[in-house]
């Protein structure tokens, strides 16, 4: 005996709605003003303090309030420069350098903290000093890089043959630079680790 076909399961069957699919193109692709009504901006989290790549071009700010000198402990080993505040500064001579610390922007928009070695207390200058203060000046309002000479003891400059347009340069302070770039690499007492690291007691 030959079973019928439930032609009302068969009905119901095909009626049931297809499961769109998640990649379906339309579901993926943005409009082609998405970048014109998505305003993005790079937040500013860390600083770099240095000498800029022998590679790269830059740029310091023109601004002189975006220069300032400061009493400074540079652990050469390690590459790192420490700010000390002011009142250690007696009890701390021998140890501390002083730079003034430029603010400055390679041309892929990296913005850093260009230190610039001073005379010490002697008067005692090097070349390597005042070349690199000098070139600092000059990109003030060129695009140049700067390679070290060693038979010249000093840095030279390289600029840029092409007009490469002025720098974007961050919508902050001075100071709310500072604050980025040495928020972990202020010395405020006689007892932070790097004190008793030169001292021999860590």
């Amino acid at each position: 005996m030959t079973t019928k076909p439930n032609i009302q399961a068969v009905a119901n069957s095909t009626d049931q709605p297809a499961i769109p699919d998640p990649f379906e193109p339309a579901n993926l692709r943005l409009d082609q003003s998405f970048t014109e009504t998505v305003a993005v901006k790079k937040l500013l989290t860390t600083i770099p303090v240095r000498r800029p790549n022998r590679q790269s071009f830059f740029r310091v700010h023109p601004d002189q309030a975006y220069r300032e000198v400061f009493p400074i402990i540079d652990l050469k080993d390690d590459g790192e420069e420490y700010i000390v505040v002011k009142s250690l500064v007696p009890e701390l001579a021998t140890e501390i350098v002083y730079k003034q610390l430029c603010l400055a922007i390679t041309r892929q928009g990296t913005v850093f903290f260009l230190p610039l070695r001073l005379p010490g207390p002697d008067g005692k200058d090097m070349e390597w000093w005042r070349s690199l203060r000098e070139h600092a000046e000059r990109a003030q309002t060129r695009w140049i890089r700067v390679v070290p000479n060693r038979d010249l003891g000093a840095y030279e400059a390289m600029q840029a043959a092409d007009n490469l347009g002025d720098p974007e340069w961050p919508d902050m302070g001075f100071w709310d630079l500072i604050k980025i770039a040495f928020k972990e690499y202020l010395i405020t007492d006689v007892n932070h680790p790097v004190i008793k690291r030169l001292r021999g007691l860590a």
